[in-house]
C-alpha cells in the first residue's frame, strides 16, 4: 500500500467522511514528522495497540563488503527502532 491508497482507505471510514484529501494528507504529514522528531530528540512514542518507536545507538562492529569480500568497520550510529505492540504481532 502506498500513501495514495493509505489515505483513501482512512477516508472510507464513514466518521472521517468531512475530511478531504488534503485534510487526510496533512494529518499523516504532521503525524510523521513530530513521531520523527520525538524520537530524534530521545523520548519513545507509544501508541496503544499498534507498537512504539524508539531510538537505539547500534554499536560499532565488523562487517564484509558483500561483491569483494573485503573486511570493513562499520562505524557506531543512532538509529529508529519500532516494536509493534503484541496484539499486532499476534496477528500473524
Amino acid at each position: 500500500m502506498n500513501r495514495k491508497e493509505l489515505i483513501d482507505a482512512i477516508l472510507k471510514n464513514k466518521e472521517l467522511s468531512h475530511w478531504t484529501k488534503k485534510d487526510c494528507d496533512t494529518f499523516i504529514n504532521t503525524m510523521t514528522s513530530t513521531i520523527k522528531s520525538t524520537v530524534k530528540k530521545g523520548d519513545d512514542v507509544s501508541l496503544f495497540g499498534f507498537g512504539t518507536f524508539t531510538k537505539v545507538r547500534r554499536a560499532a562492529r565488523n562487517g564484509v563488503n558483500p561483491s569483494t569480500g573485503e573486511k570493513i568497520r562499520i562505524k557506531a550510529r543512532t538509529a529508529p527502532k519500532f516494536k509493534p505492540a503484541k496484539g499486532w504481532k499476534d496477528m500473524f
